[in-house]
């Protein structure tokens, strides 16, 4: 089954909240297509059905939950995920979705996590690459892991729009188009410097966008992490820990991206991935045919676009 990974979602009444609360950069999600009313799924579900997309798990990242205030936090948590939750089960053949918590606050995110998981029906949880600027390494984040872990659930983490924290990226306007690859790449390594993905070997990170920068820097990362890092007896290389994690094909229809991620990676750990809306119409086409067109192997491209997220996301085989 060819499940998009990376499909965002989101409703007025859920970005007016955030925008009570505080949030000010709503309007860059606003009249994109990405709502949940009847008129606008019935068009995502025609452009899915054209590029061959059978499923799409929706996030509502960067415009997550995230607040200082914790009942802010949970009310808008709790509110995206309900209303994700309806449209799943209204359409439980086409759509997942992952579930947004209201992070920094550890409990209640576990409770939230609970619920989406247990009662909700969700595909996993998602996150940005960083919270209200702290690292995803944080250990005060780590319950949330542990959970996780036990549930051997998803934790998809998807760029926060912040430039990293860089005037450098969002100062000239370099948010999103290097930005993001450069939080992908920057969450990754925090995990990584902090062993998160081997203390928690079953929850199953999956970063978004080819992992950003990833596949050109680490072998760098392998020739100076024992210096640099002073931890020279990390169990393995940051190499070898990485293709632990998965990533998805987001790559804008650059074939060399794509190839030099499977080279880097494995094709075992590339999903696919469209980035809807951003990626909308002939882009949306395009990053799902450009999996086959880049010259991959055959069974290469296969496992990407219909093997990898099935086996991500633990659904049955049958549906494979």
């Amino acid at each position: 089954m060819r499940v998009d990974v990376h499909a965002h979602a989101w409703t007025d009444e859920y970005l007016d909240l955030l925008e009570g609360y505080g949030k000010t950069d709503t309007a860059d999600q606003r009249g994109m297509g990405a709502g949940l009313g009847e008129q606008e799924l019935e068009a995502r579900l025609e452009l899915m059905d054209s590029a061959g997309v059978a499923c799409q798990v929706l996030s509502a990242p960067p415009q997550s939950p995230h607040f200082a205030d914790p009942a802010h936090a949970v009310r808008a948590a709790r509110f995206v995920n309900d209303q994700y939750a309806e449209v799943v089960a209204r359409r439980p053949r086409r759509f997942l979705a992952f579930a947004s918590l209201p992070f920094p606050h550890t409990d209640l995110a576990l409770a939230e996590l609970a619920r989406a998981l247990d009662e909700l029906g969700m595909a996993g949880v998602c996150v940005t690459t960083s919270v209200l600027g702290r690292s995803l390494a944080d250990p005060a984040f780590e319950p949330v892991f542990a959970e996780l872990d036990h549930r051997g659930a998803v934790l998809f983490v998807h760029p926060a729009g912040c430039g990293a924290g860089s005037a450098q990226i969002t100062d000239f306007r370099l948010t999103w188009s290097v930005g993001a690859p450069v939080e992908d790449t920057v969450a990754v390594m925090h995990l990584i410097r902090a062993g998160v993905p081997g203390r928690f070997p079953r929850m199953r990170i999956l970063s978004t966008h080819l992992g950003g920068a990833l596949p050109m820097l680490l072998q760098r990362v392998d020739n100076q992490y024992a210096w640099e890092w002073r931890t020279p007896d990390l169990p393995e290389r940051p190499s070898a820990t990485a293709r632990r994690l998965w990533y998805d094909s987001v790559g804008h229809g650059h074939a060399p991206a794509l190839w030099a991620a499977v080279e880097t990676l494995g094709a075992d750990r590339i999903v696919l991935g469209t980035d809807f809306p951003y990626e909308d119409g002939d882009l949306f086409r395009t990053a799902v045919a450009y999996i086959e067109s880049s010259g991959l192997p055959p069974p290469q491209a296969r496992r990407v676009l219909d093997t990898n997220a099935t086996a991500l996301l633990g659904l049955p085989a049958a549906a494979s």
